[in-house]
């Protein structure tokens, strides 16, 4: 039988295995303290992929003050586990989650490049709103995506 995949909330002894994700991608990476950061932020929603006790990926959601709009922060999947629908599982509780937290829509920038995230986003229902000219650290352009949350949505 193989190994059940689980959702659950990340938590602060996820630091190393987060910190393992992100070393995977180039550039624009979280670091330690961000994540700290993050994990202890009540405006913070995570997702974490766990399959037998090795995180496969997160989503990370903020929330923010005086805004009914969520954003996105961050989508991870390992490399090795993509293929397995872990990126939608992960953006659909990434929307349930904001939407539990009384957010409207959720924001979301990705790099223009990045052809899997961006059919991943599409296919979900999310529309381009804003091409970012040299948005990333690399110099790389940016989409940034909107979707609104809620019945029917």
């Amino acid at each position: 039988m193989p190994p059940a995949l689980r959702l659950r909330p990340a938590r602060a002894t996820d630091l190393p295995a987060l910190l393992a994700l992100e070393a995977m991608f180039p550039g624009d990476r979280l670091s330690a303290r961000q994540f700290r950061h993050h994990l202890a932020s009540p405006r913070a929603r995570w997702q974490v992929a766990e399959e037998d006790g090795r995180v496969l990926g997160y989503g990370l959601v903020l929330l923010r003050r005086g805004s009914a709009r969520g954003r996105l922060y961050s989508l991870v999947v390992d490399p090795a586990a993509r293929g397995r629908g872990l990126g939608r599982r992960l953006l659909q509780a990434a929307e349930r989650d904001a939407a539990a937290a009384g957010c409207t829509g959720l924001t979301l920038e990705v790099r223009q490049d990045n052809a899997a995230a961006n059919a991943l986003y599409r296919r979900a229902g999310y529309d381009p709103v804003a091409r970012l000219p040299d948005y990333y650290e690399d110099g790389a352009d940016g989409w940034r995506y909107t979707k609104p949350l809620g019945l029917g949505a």
